[in-house]
């Protein structure tokens, strides 16, 4: 079992390096808007939850590479002291991105030493938890990214075609799928993870639901039809649309996706932000960079409505899923059960139970192998900068 989480290790471990070959230094360490976290901070703030939960805990011999960074690295977790500012972490030019290679290359040997012995379960699972933890931060490493470059007035490229890390060209390709919809008869369905594999603790315990008749689309929404929705007046029309999401489009002006721009000499008038840079909208696409205030709003003006996660979860086997990260009707709460694992990795998920909206399935960022059907992703309402998507939902 060591010798396979090794592998693992190398493995995560160097995507996320990979990930961020094609970037200048430069790219590294801006951070445009509270949300975004910089490069830099991602490739450290993995390492310190190696350093910090693990090889300081479990590794008699382990040096500390520098006691000063849990400060700049920690996220989120009150229990492991002061830290920077979430803000803030835009703002520091050190360490610089060599000292924090440095930093891995320090923790990754020692990794690979405790790796090379037997571990206890505990232990072992915590370092699966931090493998997972770390391919969740190549997502928001790719998305952030995504946003550092987008909003520079020169529409930089990422990369222009795949790299070793990620196929870029496959971040809006078309379906051509036709739209079907697949049902649920009605009935109690067990939600959640049970068993074997590993699982987040938001995720469990699995219970029983009761989920009435319901049928869910097979292809998610498209460029297509959104431009359909705001050509109709989608966004002036009131009655589509909460009174809270509402005040958030006139307050910040929204009239498209975040990353649409308006363009007349477009095929379609609009050309969009992608890791490729400014390129034409893919209108057979699926529409990407949503709210759920405007998931919410477009599936009211479509007649339907969006899946709550459990109908989602007992209809998701017939369903292609996978390329954007799903809003459904749920709010994010814990399961019945549910309970925060003792000491700092309680701090991991159940804290965030409130005022978020959950996601479902996985995006075109999720690292391959991250996605499960139980996996529950959550943001708060206005937020788009992640790769989020909508399926529409009848009863």
């Amino acid at each position: 079992m060591s010798a396979d989480l090794a592998r693992r290790y190398r493995e995560v471990r160097a995507h996320t390096v990979a990930l961020c070959a094609p970037l200048a230094v430069e790219d590294h360490v801006p951070q445009p808007v509270a949300d975004v976290s910089p490069p830099k901070w991602h490739l450290g703030h993995t390492t310190w939850f190696f350093e910090t939960m693990i090889l300081g805990v479990h590794a008699s011999d382990f040096r500390t590479f520098d006691p000063r960074y849990g400060f700049v690295f920690n996220s989120y977790y009150e229990s492991q002291g002061a830290r920077v500012v979430r803000a803030e972490r835009g703002g520091l030019s050190r360490p610089t991105v060599a000292e924090v290679h440095a930093y891995r290359a320090h923790v990754d040997a020692a990794m690979t030493q405790l790796l090379a012995q037997p571990l206890a379960p505990a232990v072992a699972a915590l370092v699966e938890l931090g493998l997972q933890h770390e391919q969740q931060h190549q997502e928001l490493l790719l998305t952030d990214l995504k946003y550092i470059l987008g909003v520079n007035p020169l529409a930089p490229a990422y990369a222009t075609e795949a790299t070793g890390a990620v196929d870029v060209t496959a971040e809006h390709a078309a379906v051509t799928a036709p739209a079907a919809w697949a049902s649920w008869p009605g009935g109690m369905c067990d939600i959640g993870h049970a068993g074997a594999g590993f699982a987040f603790d938001n995720e469990a315990p699995r219970h029983p639901v009761l989920v009435p008749a319901c049928a869910l689309r097979t292809t998610l929404v498209s460029n297509r039809e959104y431009l359909a929705f705001i050509a109709d007046g989608g966004y002036q029309r009131h009655a589509l649309w909460h009174a809270e999401g509402l005040d958030w489009v006139r307050a910040n002006q929204i009239e498209a996706p975040l990353y649409w721009r308006r363009d007349d000499g477009a095929t379609a008038g609009w050309r969009h932000v992608t890791l490729a840079g400014l390129v034409e909208l893919v209108l057979d696409a699926p529409v990407t960079h949503l709210s759920y205030y405007e998931a919410f709003a477009f599936a009211q003006w479509a007649e339907a409505r969006l899946p709550t996660e459990f109908e989602w979860e007992a209809v998701a086997p017939q369903l292609p899923w996978g390329v954007r990260w799903e809003w459904t009707e749920s709010a994010y709460k814990p399961y019945p059960g549910f309970r925060a694992a003792p000491g700092a990795v309680g701090e991991y998920n159940g804290k965030f139970m409130v005022n978020q909206q959950v996601l479902r399935g996985a995006s075109f960022a999720t690292p391959p192998g991250h996605a499960r059907l139980t996996y529950r992703n959550f943001f708060h309402p206005p937020s788009r900068w992640q790769y989020t998507g909508l399926r529409l939902a009848k009863s």
